[in-house]
């Protein structure tokens, strides 16, 4: 607790300090959202791997203070306005640590900063696509399904939530839900991959490395 209060008195002074044109500090930044990330997927905040009785004493206490950094760390990347695009792809790999974490009001509260990232890279990159970003996402969500991370819930819920910005998107729309249906169908076969490996039968676990490849 003590921790999230040094940690919010940093980003006071960040938005005060170093987020206009002429004072930006990119290392900064950075560094914040490193910080903050570390913070949230810290092994003593997983709620999830206590007790029922653990798990309600420290809710009473002190609440959960993985929803609170993480909406924090969703003002301060849209208070980044236009200097967003130096963060793609770099930051794509530790937004999607904050999103994988099982608590649904979190999810829901970051992964639209995925589509602002699709959106961003695709307006101010200048080739009109959002490629870098499509590439790291995959790549990462590889590595953290891979690393026990992800569940049902999260691909149905990522799918819906990345549909829903694109189809309201004028340029985005069509390109937009073709990623959004990639990744969910990568992701399931990811999630079957990941389960099927402790399967006895060799035909299941080659067909499912087939699917996957």
């Amino acid at each position: 607790r003590v921790f999230l209060r040094a940690v919010n008195q940093f980003t006071s002074v960040l938005n005060s300090l170093f987020l206009d044109q002429t004072n930006f500090e990119h290392q900064l930044w950075n560094n914040y959202f490193h910080l903050a990330v570390a913070f949230l997927t810290h092994e003593s905040l997983q709620l999830e791997t206590f007790s029922q009785v653990k798990r309600n004493k420290i809710i009473k206490k002190y609440g959960d203070m993985r929803k609170e950094i993480g909406f924090k760390i969703r003002d301060m990347w849209y208070n980044l306005g236009p200097h967003k695009i130096k963060f793609i792809p770099a930051m794509v790999g530790p937004i999607l640590e904050v999103t994988l974490v099982p608590e649904p009001e979190l999810r829901k509260a970051t992964i639209p900063i995925f589509f602002d990232m699709m959106q961003c890279e695709f307006n101010l990159s200048g080739n009109r696509n959002f490629h870098e970003f499509e590439n790291e996402l995959i790549t990462r969500l590889d590595q953290e399904v891979e690393g026990g991370r992800g569940d049902e819930q999260y691909k149905i819920l990522l799918e819906k939530l990345l549909l829903e910005h694109c189809r309201k998107h004028k340029y985005l729309a069509a390109s937009g839900e073709v990623f959004a249906l990639l990744v969910s169908s990568l992701l399931e076969n990811l999630l079957d991959y990941r389960t099927i490996m402790h399967d006895e039968s060799k035909e299941n676990r080659m067909s499912c490395t087939v699917n996957l490849l």
